[in-house]
């Protein structure tokens, strides 16, 4: 039995898959930002109740947390450490020539303290230069001394990032070793192992970054397991990676920094299985939870992987999925500007606690959610029965905003989800028509707990169809947990002109690198069988800026040929990308592998429905507010709704984990998957 758990702003999602019956049971549970643990352990009984087993009888448990973003985010990682090359203590400072925005952005800007402070950075007498050679000796006695400066200063964790590690790790090893013999309880990170790729700023900050939120998330995870073995479980903990894949928690706990994105990535995984299962080869993820919003695109069956992120204002050089994020969610709050006397919606969240008002735990500004309750999208009752919402107390709220504006309640309420559509329509432009791609030529698929309840408007808006509702779509992201590989990348920055350049040097590097991942692969209990490596180039015309990856044929590396046909590819992707290729000499920037651990996909049992009639998966009729009227309105029961069954819009289709809005002019019909697809009237029958 496995187990997916997703902390969100406002829920913790778990979702149990037995893989005899093939049958899975889903949980959703309030989240407890002050210790997000707690939460998880109450998913973990609550789901067992669900699924009548005992906790011990849970093989493996996949976690996806924000508890490393939240630290960044929130500035609240540890005090950490840095030593530099001396004459480099202000690279931090430095950073990169950018500033948000346009003028008024950079006006505006509030520059974020640096992750380790100046006081807390030393300059040690050394230098490499870019091709790992000694330029000045590194000299211990001084160095002995500033890290006894340093260590006994206070620091909670230490990074030590050396001009050209990268090249040669030496210098950084032989300060850990003094470190590590001195103050045995001070984390230290080489940016060496982190990141051993050249860029300075990138890879001084990532390295910082991990040190920041090492300590609180080893805490995290002890806490966890602690509480898990205290309530009778006994399976592996996993952790998801930004990019998707799978670490052991141990393994989380020494590189934290790799799991900046977790929490989006579990449903950018399974929009993969979905769009590889359905057909669709072309679709974009829409996932709305109760804080933010996350969208990615999918092209047959694959998302990009980018080589870098940004958390809040600090870049991240790591892999993650390519997702883009805004603060628009169920929870977020509606209130009118004091400035402008306009109607604003977002960043600013309810959170968990106190929540929506219709939750009923003192929340008093109304959120998206409110919105949908005042206008009869959210039934009074949620999770089966489990949760009972105050609409009349949403109402109130929601007819306060109103008043300022001189709206009545219900206009109110359509203006807030308005704004809210266009916050996470501009999310899906960026990632679609800023980049080439016509939206129209893309389904959208509609997940999180408010995800169904908005992708129709935001299809209608954008021309995208068919809305691609999952089974379970408010634990999407866990059960793409489920479904997620094990994945680690190793590189090795190597720049060199092509022009000359013995094939047999990329080879023997790649040899190398292969070492580390197969001892990478052993250490997470990859079965043999189960394991893979890719191979990849990082290249870029002489005297570019940046640098496009292009894979390498596993043949060719095996057979140690030529690299004619990379380099063709190098130039047919750069046109792909930008339109245009040169003929000028092509230069090497580096190697990378990335290693791969497959799991058993998640085999679920086949959609089951009611037969005959879709009239018995009617609940109930109530109102709701369309085309700016009151409308009789059916409610469906999801579960009871059969293959091919057809449901025409107006209509509201309601399960456990979430609820489904069919706008008027929409029809939805239920895919031999148990997908509801949504199509408009005017594309269909």
């Amino acid at each position: 039995m496995r187990l997916g758990v997703d902390v969100g702003g406002t829920f913790t999602d778990l979702l149990l898959h037995d893989e005899k019956t093939r049958r899975t049971f889903q949980a959703k549970t309030p989240s407890t930002p002050e210790d997000q643990s707690i939460g998880v352990v109450e998913g973990v009984r609550l789901i067992c109740e669900k699924a009548g087993i005992a906790p011990s009888d849970i093989d493996l448990i996949l976690h996806g947390t924000t508890v490393a973003t939240n630290a960044v985010l929130e500035g609240k990682g540890a005090r950490v450490g840095l030593l530099v090359t001396e004459g480099f203590e202000y690279t931090l400072h430095l950073a990169k020539a950018w500033t948000p925005g346009p003028l008024f952005g950079w006006i505006n800007m509030d520059k974020p303290d640096p992750l380790a402070s100046l006081a807390d950075t030393r300059g040690i007498p050394e230098r490499m230069d870019a091709r790992g050679e000694v330029v000045r000796p590194l000299d211990l006695g001084r160095a002995a001394a500033l890290i006894d400066d340093l260590c006994s200063s206070g620091i909670e964790a230490l990074t030590i990032s050396l001009m050209h590690s990268y090249a040669n790790p030496a210098h950084e090893r032989a300060l850990r070793d003094i470190v590590t013999a001195r103050y045995p309880d001070i984390p230290v990170s080489l940016s060496s192992d982190i990141l051993p790729e050249f860029r300075e700023y990138d890879r001084a900050i990532t390295t910082v970054m991990n040190d920041y939120v090492r300590p609180i998330m080893k805490r995290y995870l002890s806490r966890i397991e602690d509480r898990l073995a205290q309530n009778g479980v006994t399976a592996r903990l996993h952790i998801v990676r930004s990019d998707g894949g799978l670490m052991s928690a141990a393994a989380a706990s020494e590189r934290p920094v790799h799991t900046v994105l977790s929490g989006p990535a579990g449903g950018v995984t399974s929009t993969m299985m979905l769009s590889r299962r359905s057909g669709f080869s072309k679709l974009l993820a829409f996932d709305m939870g109760g804080t933010s919003t996350d969208v990615a695109v999918i092209i047959d069956g694959e998302a990009t992987i980018s080589r870098s992120t940004e958390v809040g204002m600090f870049p991240a050089k790591v892999p993650t999925l390519d997702v883009r994020s805004v603060g628009a969610g169920g929870g977020s709050i509606a209130d009118v500007s004091e400035l402008t006397g306009s109607l604003r919606v977002g960043p600013r969240s309810a959170g968990a606690r106190p929540g929506p008002v219709s939750y009923g735990r003192g929340g008093t500004e109304p959120t998206v959610s409110d919105a949908n309750v005042v206008l009869g999208f959210l039934p009074p009752l949620l999770l089966g029965g489990d949760m009972t919402l105050d609409v009349e107390a949403a109402r109130a709220a929601v007819t306060r905003v109103g008043a300022q504006l001189g709206l009545s309640p219900e206009d109110a309420a359509k203006g807030i989800i308005d704004i809210a559509n266009e916050v996470m329509l501009g999310a899906l432009r960026v990632i679609t028509v800023q980049r080439g791609l016509d939206p129209r030529e893309f389904g959208i698929v509609a997940f999180g707990g408010a995800g169904p309840l908005h992708a129709n408007a935001v299809a209608a808006l954008l021309g995208c169809y068919p809305v691609l509702v999952p089974p379970n779509p408010g634990v999407l992201c866990a059960l793409g947990f489920l479904e997620a590989d094990f994945r680690n990348e190793f590189v090795q920055t190597y720049i060199r002109s092509t022009v000359g350049l013995d094939p047999g040097e990329v080879w023997s590097r790649f040899a190398d690198l292969e070492t580390k991942a197969q001892a990478w692969l052993k250490e997470q209990e990859v079965a043999e069988a189960d394991a893979s490596v890719s191979y990849s180039l990082d290249l870029r015309y002489e005297q570019q800026g940046f640098e496009v990856s292009v894979p390498v044929r596993a043949a060719d590396v095996r057979e140690k040929g030529t690299l004619a046909q990379t380099f063709a590819d190098f130039h047919n992707i750069h046109e792909q990308l930008y339109g245009v290729r040169f003929h000028v000499p092509v230069e090497l920037v580096a190697l990378r592998i990335v290693a791969r651990g497959a799991t058993q996909p998640v085999d679920e049992a086949p959609h089951e429905g009611i037969s005959g009639d879709v009239a018995g998966a009617i609940i109930e009729t109530r109102p709701g507010y369309f085309d700016g009227a009151w409308q009789e309105t059916r409610h469906y029961d999801r579960n009871r709704l059969a293959v091919g069954a057809r449901v025409d819009g107006p209509a509201i289709i309601r399960q456990y984990d979430t609820t489904t809005v069919l706008l008027p002019g929409h029809y939805a019909e239920i895919d031999k998957h148990g997908n509801i697809l949504i199509w408009p009237v005017s594309k269909g029958k």
